[in-house]
Formats: structure tokens, C-alpha cells, sequence
């Protein structure tokens, strides 16, 4: 009953463009439902493109859920052999980049990368996504290297204490998988992440330079988002296949314990912006980590958050994994609101 209340009240259009919302339970795809509305395209009004009628074989622009996929690439490089460790300085695989590595930047190691508390100064979210002094977007405008440009930013604050979104962060992390492995993000991830799950490899995003877009918008299906949610609900392993290890997925599901005197971990404020719930936030190697509550009982989550209202969750006390795929680029995502009204209270 609630989630068919859930479902009249996204048809309705009273939490804007909702396009799927999935949830699997207990080793079944127990809920699927598809909603029409518009493709992504950044150049159009409100960022979209040509209406559609969603279904399950459709690919949606997954943005910065995708950052996820990129800490799990990571990950299996550490246990492939081609990256040593996580408290490794990034300039032990940027060799190109050397004489940037000055004024302290030596000190930011991979995790810090992960974390997005690298020190670097970076602001992408105080400005629109059509903004051009928007760091991420001024990156395809304004730069011939992106891999130079974010470097080339002074430090702020000391890494592994400062949190600050950043989307140049996790181009990095792309450009270290290439230095470290000798094979670019998008063809790595075939072969060890996407191909395993049984998932058609995405294109990733390419700059002008050939620098890959490592911080998300992958087209994937819903159900392929459930695939790899479902891996790490499983302590990193998808039928039988030990894909990313577990203690991998106990990070990813953990608060990074580094910051301090900021609002990240903050018991009281809505992190991100606009996510219109409260509680206690923090942030883990590229996944958001939040603890919910309902009749009198506490749900840890941890999950990938993508522009417009992309949501992959991880409930591991529920056994189960919810993903929703939305059109909502311009207002507030209205994902929390389904989960904490609906989908939760539906879980008894």
C-alpha cells in the first residue's frame, strides 16, 4: 500500500520527474517501477533533453554515482597488484606531473583523494552545473590539460581534515588507475568491474586533451546500478565472484574519520545541499554514509549520489538495495523524501 502510494504520487508529478525506482530485498528484485520524463542534456532548458517513456532497458546518466564506480576501480587495482596502498602520495603515479608537486601537495595520498578531503581548492558546488566558473565545468572550457589545472590549485587545508566535494578529485583517481595499471579507467572497468557484474561496459566521458571524466556520467540501466549496489550489499561479491574485497565495502560503508571542524559529520545539518532530510552525514571513499531512523529504530545507509536525483542505497541492516534514476537537475532532490515517507516505513 505505501508504495502504491508512492508510485500515484510520482505519476502526479508531486516530486517532480521521477524516472525509476527500484528495490531489491533479500536476494530478489522485489519492486521496479518506470515513469516518463526527459533525457539529460546539459545544454537544454533545465538540463533536458527529449521526453521518454523509462523502461528497464533503457541507459540513464547515472552522474556522479559514478564516482562510486571509480573508488571500486581503485580498490581492485590495490588488489590486482598495480597500486600499492591507499596512504601512497598521488604523485607516486602522476609522473607527468612532478613538477607540480610542491607547497606541501606531496602529503595528499590516495585516500585523501577518495575521501574528497584532498586540501585542494575547489568549488563546484557553490555555482550551477551551467555555470562556467563552476570548477568541474570551467575544466572543459578553460583547460587544455584538467589534469594540470587541478593541481595546480593551492592548498586550503590540510589534507585528510578539510572535506570539499570535488569532482577534480576523482579525475585524479581515473589518471592514477591509467598511470598504475597501463590501461585507461573506462577499459580497466570492463574488465574488472562491469564485465564480471554482467553489465554491457559504458563509454566514459572524455575532455578534448583525452583525459577521462572519472567523477560519474556513465549511461547505465537501473538494474545495472542495482547489480553493483547489490555487490557491495554482499561484502564486495556478485554471484560466487569476490569483485571488490570486504574490507573495500566496510570503508565504502563507513564515515571517513578524518575530518574535523566542519560540517561534514555534523549530527544537525542536510548533507548535500538539498537533500531536504536531517541527520548525521558523513562521506567514505566516494559513497555518502547516513543513518536513518524509523520506529524507534536506526538503518545505517551508505549510498552514491548523482546530480538531479540519482540515488543508489545501500541498506546492509535490511538487506536490501534501493536505486531511483530522476530529471529533477534544476530543484531539490525529492529521493529522501520517497525513501523516509515510503520506502523505509514499507521495509517492516
Amino acid at each position: 500500500a505505501l508504495l502504491s502510494e508512492a508510485v500515484d504520487r510520482i505519476r502526479a508529478g508531486k516530486y517532480g520527474e521521477v524516472h525509476s525506482l527500484l528495490i531489491y530485498r533479500d536476494g530478489k528484485l522485489v519492486f521496479e517501477e518506470y515513469f516518463p520524463g526527459h533525457t539529460y542534456k546539459w545544454d537544454g532548458p533545465g538540463f533536458h533533453g527529449a521526453w521518454v517513456e523509462w523502461d528497464e532497458n533503457q541507459v540513464h546518466n547515472i552522474h556522479s554515482v559514478g564516482k562510486s564506480m571509480t573508488s571500486a576501480c581503485i580498490g581492485i587495482a590495490i588488489e590486482q597488484g598495480f597500486i600499492e596502498t591507499v596512504d601512497q602520495s598521488i604523485f607516486d603515479y602522476l609522473p607527468d606531473y612532478q613538477y607540480l608537486n610542491s607547497d606541501g601537495k606531496d602529503a595528499i595520498t590516495i585516500e585523501h583523494l577518495l575521501t574528497m578531503t584532498s586540501g585542494l581548492d575547489w568549488d563546484e558546488w557553490g555555482t550551477s552545473y551551467s555555470d562556467s566558473d563552476n570548477d568541474v565545468i570551467r575544466l572543459w572550457f578553460d583547460c587544455d590539460d584538467q589534469v594540470a589545472c587541478i593541481l595546480e590549485e593551492p592548498l586550503v587545508g590540510e589534507s585528510g581534515t578539510h572535506f570539499t566535494y570535488s569532482g577534480g578529485n576523482t579525475i585524479l583517481l581515473g589518471e592514477i588507475i591509467r598511470n598504475a595499471t597501463q590501461m585507461d579507467i573506462e577499459e580497466f572497468s570492463g574488465k574488472y568491474l562491469f564485465e564480471p557484474l554482467g553489465i554491457d561496459p559504458p563509454e566514459w566521458v572524455r575532455f578534448d586533451s583525452g583525459v577521462i571524466y572519472a567523477g560519474g556520467d556513465q549511461n547505465l540501466t537501473p538494474r545495472d546500478m542495482v547489480k553493483f549496489g547489490v555487490t557491495y550489499l554482499d561484502q564486495g561479491v556478485w554471484n560466487g565472484q569476490q569483485i571488490v574485497t570486504e574490507d573495500w565495502v566496510e570503508k565504502s560503508a563507513a564515515p571517513y574519520p578524518g575530518p574535523e571542524n566542519s560540517w561534514l559529520n555534523h549530527s544537525l545539518r542536510p548533507i548535500p545541499p538539498g537533500d531536504n532530510t536531517w541527520g548525521q552525514r558523513g562521506y567514505s571513499y566516494t559513497w555518502w554514509t547516513h543513518e536513518y531512523s524509523h520506529s524507534g529504530k536506526k538503518l545505517p545507509a551508505f549510498y552514491g549520489l548523482g546530480f538531479g536525483g540519482q540515488k543508489l542505497t545501500v541498506f546492509p541492516d535490511q538487506n536490501a538495495v534501493v536505486v531511483f534514476t530522476s530529471g529533477n537537475y534544476t530543484s531539490a532532490d525529492t529521493t529522501a523524501k520517497i525513501l523516509t515517507k515510503y520506502v523505509i516505513p514499507a521495509f517492516d
